[in-house]
């Protein structure tokens, strides 16, 4: 039996949904909105596309959004006192800054300027804390995207052997720390770890989040596990798209390489994954499209924490 897809696009679905019914009620019930500011310095292309998403999947579920757009020459200290300015501005709930910044800017005193009770991509390092410590906390989107993933999907967490590939403070750590909350037995490797396979095989629910196209394959996939692919890579060896795509999907592959010289993956091989997982996030159409609807519950959730509203 081939692997069960879990499709990113129903459950971000779900979560916008019930996101907009609840700024709604707040809107009528409270008399305020939520508001999201959004700082992007330059002119990174994948930036300008992530920014556009965001403050579109805004404006759609009713939640107030303001984006500013600094020139690429931007110093530590335009930006600090733009996100100082924001961080005292009652009006705003939540503010995300969004990275790669400029090589002239220091990224961490930036991200460490916000207040950490509107840091809604949740990487301040009091929030930081406060998730290792299973208090209530601003977690990050895409690993949180995951935990909402599996339980919509029904599948068991607590009691089972999570293994991640990976340990970024993005997405490795806050996994770690999110799936042990839930119960998991956690298991971090990354590019020292010895034997991968051996590790990962074990794994009832595997977390592929390393940035290194189609490196999850066959040997590290064990039996019946639920894998869950974090990456986003380009592919473009024309050669290997039959070894790395499951049969009706080679068609599309290769025309979009054709095309457009690549095709999205994540880390996993996605035929291997088919073959012998139960449950198979794909890319594109899997994790990442949970990681902005994850980024509006937080931007309300912010809102509320910051007026006492349970």
């Amino acid at each position: 039996m081939p692997a069960t897809i879990l499709s990113g696009k129903a459950i971000a679905k779900q979560i916008t949904d019930e996101v907009a019914q609840e700024v709604s009620d707040l809107r009528e019930i409270h008399g305020f909105t939520p508001r999201l500011d959004v700082v992007r310095v330059g002119n990174d292309a994948a930036s300008e596309v992530y920014v556009g998403n965001k403050v579109k999947m805004a404006a759609e579920i009713g939640i107030k959004s303001e984006h500013h757009h600094l020139p690429d020459d931007t110093s530590s200290e335009d930006i600090l006192s733009l996100v100082r300015q924001l961080s005292d501005d009652n009006d705003v709930d939540g503010i995300l800054v969004q990275l790669p910044l400029p090589s002239q800017i220091d990224e961490r005193t930036v991200l460490e300027a916000i207040d950490p009770d509107k840091d809604v991509d949740g990487f301040h390092p009091v929030n930081v804390g406060r998730l290792n410590l299973a208090h209530q906390a601003l977690v990050p989107c895409t690993p949180a995207g995951v935990i909402e993933i599996l339980k919509r999907s029904d599948i068991e967490i607590a009691g089972k052997h999570a293994v991640i590939v990976g340990r970024s403070n993005i997405v490795g750590k806050p996994m770690a720390a999110l799936l042990l909350r839930e119960n998991a037995t956690v298991t971090i490797c990354h590019s020292r770890t010895h034997d991968l396979p051996s590790i990962t095989g074990q794994a009832d629910i595997l977390v592929a989040a390393i940035g290194r196209p189609a490196f999850v394959t066959a040997e590290h996939i064990g039996e019946g596990a639920t894998v869950i692919d974090v990456g986003i890579n380009r592919f473009e060896d024309r050669n290997a798209v039959a070894v790395t795509f499951p049969d009706d999907e080679i068609e599309k592959r290769m025309a979009a390489i054709e095309n457009r010289g690549s095709t999205l993956i994540g880390d996993v091989n996605q035929r291997d994954a088919m073959a012998k997982a139960a449950h198979f996030t794909p890319v594109p159409g899997g994790v990442g499209l949970l990681t902005v609807a994850m980024l509006m519950k937080n931007t309300v959730e912010a809102s509320k924490n910051r007026r006492g509203i349970e």
